[in-house]
């Protein structure tokens, strides 16, 4: 099926995409393939491509430090989406495109990217610290995940994110 995107070009529709102006992506920590980051993009690419991403945005700054880490663009992530591909097959072709990575690497680079915080940051510090107090967070003591998944639960407190 296809429906016609609000930028005038059609588009494959999903029928299982999250409508992230109802509910929010999946959390950052949840892995596919070992893979942090990749449901919460899949979401985001799959709500962008059927025009139901709400305030959200695929091939962000974040999206893109998986990408980075692997050495693929969100060009070549999306023509993958549009394809119809599961979470599965999305996490295998990440595996057999850009940057080889072994699972290892793949898992040590998860862990430890649920432990960034931006407060230190010079170029996003302060946005970061702003987002945190508005949420209530501590800016010094909140990691990137945890301001995220408070953002989700306060942009969408219906939806029962937890």
């Amino acid at each position: 099926m296809t429906v016609s995107h609000p930028m005038n070009s059609t588009t494959t529709h999903f029928p299982k995409a999250k409508d992230l102006m109802q509910e929010s992506p999946r959390s950052p920590r949840q892995r596919i393939g070992g893979y942090a980051l990749l449901a919460r993009m899949a979401d985001k690419g799959r709500a962008t491509i059927n025009g139901i991403q709400g305030d959200y945005h695929f091939n962000c700054p974040l999206d893109n430090m998986l990408f980075g880490f692997k050495g693929v663009n969100g060009d070549d992530v999306r023509k993958v989406l549009l394809s119809g591909a599961s979470d599965e097959e999305v996490a295998a072709w990440f595996n057999t495109h850009g940057t080889p990575k072994t699972p290892e690497e793949i898992e040590e680079w998860s862990r430890q990217l649920e432990q960034v915080s931006l407060h230190d940051d010079p170029e996003k510090g302060e946005w970061f610290d702003e987002e945190c107090r508005r949420l209530g967070l501590d800016p010094a003591r909140t990691t990137l995940f945890e301001m995220l998944e408070a953002d989700d639960r306060a942009s969408h407190p219906w939806s029962g994110q937890d």
